[in-house]
């Protein structure tokens, strides 16, 4: 027996699979509190100051667009990780995915606490994500990294203004802020250290005004 022949080639995962998989994840990602950590909450024993009733509500306001900024990020890697050539490529999109879960169940938790909701709108970002990530890797692995750095700068940048206009007794949602920025900071690193193209100037400037419409009817709904 040859020795390719005494090793089996490692278990290549059919498109079923893939689609039993992004199934799954759709699921865990849209249903309210299906998400599940692999980390604990970075708020932790942390407690709130005293907040005023509308003080909560901008709060949650700002939560509930971090969170479905997460369904976003979760979407768009998976769309990625569904169209990328390099396994290698595809294995570290998967990682970074799972720490967007983290993000999602720490956002959705909070969320809970101030006694508030998720958005409605979620499906359809979620759709229109994937489709993004799924059409960037499709044309290449460079361009498909050079969007993840593109959007988890934006992300970062929405992250840091949030931990400045939370109400200033929110130190709990700010606790989970902080450490989401420090993850999208590490995402945006690695995928231009693996060869992401950066994006121009209007490009990133179409993505900001993409993310306004996101950020104005998630706030509220």
């Amino acid at each position: 027996m040859s020795h390719h022949d005494a090793i089996p080639a490692p278990r290549r995962h059919s498109r079923a699979d893939q689609l039993i998989q992004q199934f799954d994840t759709v699921l865990r990602t849209l249903v309210p509190h299906a998400a599940q950590p692999s980390r604990p909450s970075p708020a932790g024993d942390t407690r709130d100051d005293e907040i005023s009733d509308e003080e909560r509500q901008h709060a949650a306001g700002l939560m509930r667009i971090n969170h479905t900024g997460e369904v976003c990020a979760q979407a768009l890697y998976q769309g990625q990780g569904f169209t990328a050539r390099l396994p290698e490529i595809r294995h570290q999109m998967e990682l970074a995915a799972q720490e967007e879960v983290d993000h999602l169940a720490w956002c959705d938790a909070r969320l809970v606490e101030l006694d508030a909701n998720t958005s409605l709108l979620n499906p359809l970002f979620y759709m229109t994500s994937f489709a993004l990530g799924a059409a960037a890797g499709a044309i290449n692995d460079k361009v498909s990294l050079g969007f993840v750095a593109a959007t988890e700068e934006l992300v970062g940048e929405h992250l840091s203004a949030h931990q400045q206009t939370l109400p200033q007794g929110d130190q709990r949602s700010r606790a989970v802020l902080r450490q989401m920025e420090i993850d999208e900071a590490h995402h945006e690193q690695w995928a231009l250290e693996a060869g992401g193209h950066r994006f121009p100037a209007p490009l990133k400037s179409a993505m900001r005004l993409m993310s306004k419409v996101m950020t104005a009817s998630v706030y509220r709904v």
